[in-house]
């Protein structure tokens, strides 16, 4: 069975502000839903495969009182690119008691982990409204902390020149009801979709909810 962490919400208080941040951090932005009395924005940082939503009518949560992690190959280089950015980011730390070990009296020593260990080495940053951010340096992955990838099948030339006749005839549809724009952008996620087991039914409401979510293209 697949779970996998997808989303975490962001509560903030200003949305226009907390999107022009984000995007600042060069995170990716997805989607920019507006409705009566709602708007859902997401966010992924870079190679990340969890997201973040933030927005009007998200949550009720208080604005400013989430707290999530991003791990990164080297703090200081992650950190230095953030200042770049016109972010304010701390001076790299390590916590006394461990990572993430704030019960002890004064948590947070000024500098890398003296032993140069995976996990142990931190910076931090907030948003606008004070959601806060650790920058986790994670050099090696200690045993049992990565699931095993399961490698894609491949496809045999026969069934792939099959799934492409079978998505250009449900494109055509598409393509005479909505706006002009490139064919490839509709096929992504029809064909991402067939191949991950979803219906051609399943894969169509897919690929156009992405055209009209993602790249706003209207009905004619």
């Amino acid at each position: 069975m697949n779970m996998k962490l997808e989303v975490v919400i962001i509560p903030v208080s200003d949305v226009d502000r907390a999107k022009a941040f984000y995007e600042k951090l060069g995170f990716r932005l997805d989607i920019d839903i507006v409705n009566e009395n709602f708007r859902g924005i997401q966010f992924t940082p870079p190679r990340s495969e969890a997201s973040i939503i933030l927005g009007k009518g998200v949550t009720s949560v208080r604005a400013g009182s989430a707290e999530l992690v991003l791990a990164v190959d080297n703090v200081a280089d992650a950190r230095d690119n953030l200042i770049g950015r016109s972010v304010n980011v701390s001076e790299v730390f390590h916590y006394a008691g461990g990572p993430f070990n704030n019960a002890v009296e004064n948590p947070r020593v000024a500098g890398r982990d003296p032993e140069g260990r995976s996990y142990f080495s931190f910076a931090s940053f907030q948003d606008p409204d004070g959601n806060r951010w650790l920058l986790q340096e994670i050099t090696e992955r200690l045993p049992d902390r990565e699931w095993e990838q399961k490698r894609a099948r491949s496809t045999d030339v026969a069934t792939l020149a099959e799934l492409l006749r079978e998505t250009s005839e449900h494109h055509d549809h598409y393509e005479k009801t909505h706006a002009e724009h490139h064919w490839w952008d509709w096929y992504a996620p029809y064909l991402s979709a067939r191949q991950s087991g979803s219906s051609p039914e399943e894969a169509v409401t897919a690929a156009d909810r992405y055209m009209e979510e993602v790249l706003h293209v209207p009905p004619r």
